[in-house]
């Protein structure tokens, strides 16, 4: 401030300062609350006692095949064709908290929004995961990473069963997405097979968790493949189900197929949801 006289003279303003305390103080709530939000968005896995002390031990889980279903049908799919056969056990399942997911850590539930590990009693190198919560965008690469991380890399074979809509299913001629649900395939340089489905074609894209899955594999250099049913459904579909079946067929020794699945198995799985989005809601 300058005086008549043209003398400068320093003034301490009381309310800039407190402005300055103001905001300090906002910004160490605002850290404190995002610590908190990203410590409960952290993917939990929460294995059985046999696993957990397996891999505190530095041992990772052997693993010849791991399957990985994402999405309500191909995780139905599982449980109707492969899991009702009393030769699985529930090893660990993993917890997501998220805008659309509220699975708790610890639970062990195997409802519509579940992440569950299975491993087979004959054969423990086998191991299935169903995923039917929604795994955000900023968790996919940490939840891949800590799972795949629990799994011995070598030798390691992954297949992917992903759910996908037509409406997303772009091509030339769109004659063919009539005849959906139909399966596209895509997989990493390390898979030497030969898929069971004409491959993905271009500028179609894999997204989501199933993508954040098959980048690390790439990566990694570990074999894997993914098949995505594009359906023309929206909830759980018996066609959509039986879709995926041709993908599992050279895991046959590994894994049997229920040939006719009953009726109450597939009426527990395939009973009518309620649509949660329309224009009166």
């Amino acid at each position: 401030m300058a005086t008549f006289f043209g003398e400068v003279l320093s003034v301490y303003s009381r309310a800039v300062d407190e402005d300055e305390e103001d905001e300090l103080e906002e910004n160490e709530e605002d850290e404190e609350i995002r610590r908190e939000l990203e410590l409960k968005r952290e993917v939990n896995l929460n294995w059985s006692p046999e696993v957990s002390e397996s891999l505190k031990s530095g041992n990772k889980i052997q693993c010849s095949d791991f399957i990985l279903a994402v999405g309500h049908n191909a995780a139905r799919f599982l449980s109707v064709y492969v899991l009702s056969s009393p030769n699985w056990v529930t090893v660990g399942n993993a917890s997501v908290w998220n805008e659309r997911s509220r699975s708790v850590t610890g639970a062990t539930t195997t409802g519509d929004d579940s992440c569950v590990f299975y491993r087979q009693k004959d054969d423990p190198s086998v191991l299935i995961c169903q995923v039917t919560c929604h795994v955000a965008e900023d968790q996919q690469f940490q939840w891949t990473e800590k799972v795949l991380d629990c799994l011995q890399p070598r030798s390691l074979n992954v297949l992917v069963l992903s759910d996908g809509s037509v409406s997303d299913y772009k091509t030339a001629d769109y004659i063919s997405c009539s005849k959906a649900p139909f399966l596209r395939s895509l997989h990493s340089g390390a898979f030497k097979d030969r898929p069971h489905c004409p491959s993905l074609e271009q500028p179609n894209i894999i997204t989501g968790l199933t993508a954040a899955v098959l980048n690390h594999c790439e990566v990694r250099r570990i074999s894997a493949v993914v098949y995505q049913c594009f359906s023309d459904v929206i909830g759980l579909d018996s066609v959509t189900m039986e879709t995926y079946k041709p993908a599992l067929a050279k895991l046959g020794k590994s894994i049997q197929l229920a040939e006719s699945p009953s009726t109450d198995v597939l009426r527990k799985f395939t009973r009518n949801s309620n649509v949660q989005s329309n224009l009166y809601i």
